[in-house]
């Protein structure tokens, strides 16, 4: 049996310039490093009681399937493993949850993704989650002409 540790990389995915960024710099590091890549995105619906909520399935296919064609657009062909994630609940929980629960060596995020401010330099996720990681993270800055 083996103790060797696969180099393991969560990459936070919502679809826009600077969450592919990110992936691309995490493809890249992860081929020097011969690690593997988590591709998670999320998605949060409030709590509405116990009442059953019509179409939850639907956003979750949905979800599935973009992060798929990101990931397909972004990635392409390579030799590095990426397994693609759906998690519900807020991004930057999900994003930390997933990362301590795979014992990832690193974070990698956009400075900013889908939020309100596009201004700011970075998101309310990516603040988050620099502040509250078990592991290093790397913000990327995506440009809007990606």
């Amino acid at each position: 049996m083996s103790n060797e540790h696969t180099y393991m990389i969560v990459v936070g995915v919502d679809g826009s310039p600077a969450s592919k960024a990110a992936l691309r710099w995490a493809v890249w590091h992860a081929g020097l490093a011969h690690g593997a890549i988590t591709a998670l995105t999320a998605w949060h619906a409030p709590h509405v009681y116990d009442w059953d909520v019509p179409g939850l399935q639907g956003v979750v296919d949905t979800a599935a399937k973009k992060l798929s064609e990101v990931v397909e657009e972004v990635v392409g062909d390579t030799e590095v493993a990426v397994r693609k994630e759906v998690a519900q609940g807020h991004p930057a929980r999900a994003l930390l949850d997933i990362a301590e629960q795979s014992n990832a060596d690193l974070l990698v995020l956009g400075n900013r993704g889908h939020g309100g401010f596009t201004e700011a330099l970075l998101g309310s996720v990516s603040q988050y989650c620099v502040h509250h990681a078990r592991c290093p993270v790397v913000i990327v800055r995506g440009h809007s002409a990606q």
